[in-house]
């Protein structure tokens, strides 16, 4: 069963996976310290100097902080957006290396023959 278990984690895919939600958690913080440290701020001072995350409403002994639910739907849009662009780059360059793979290499016998195929017809139309 351990021998299993370490051919199943030992993976290519699993690996990639595991590589991917660490990078994916670290970006989560760049993102969240870019929003709340500078986005946010400038969204507030463009609003009138509202700051989204002491957005409370407060009701008997309950606080409902939606300023903080605010500033979540900024961060997954950021978020989102960045991962759209980072793939569209992806795809771009990617489209761009099939394309050169997609052109093919003239076989130098292929092109010898037809360099003798157009002189033999070059010599019959004489």
């Amino acid at each position: 069963m351990l021998k299993e278990f370490k051919e199943f984690a030992m993976r290519g895919n699993v690996l990639d996976l595991a590589i991917a939600v660490v990078l994916g958690a670290a970006f989560g913080k760049i993102v969240t310290a870019l929003v709340e440290n500078i986005i946010t701020p400038l969204i507030g001072i463009v609003m009138g100097g509202v700051n989204f995350s002491g957005l409370a409403l407060t009701i008997g002994d309950a606080a409902v902080t939606y300023g903080v639910f605010i500033q979540a739907i900024i961060d997954f849009i950021i978020v989102a957006f960045a991962i759209f662009l980072f793939v569209k780059l992806l795809n771009r360059l990617k489209r761009k290396e099939e394309a050169k793979e997609a052109v093919p290499v003239p076989d130098p016998q292929i092109e010898l023959l037809r360099e003798i195929r157009d002189l033999l017809k070059e010599e019959k139309t004489l």
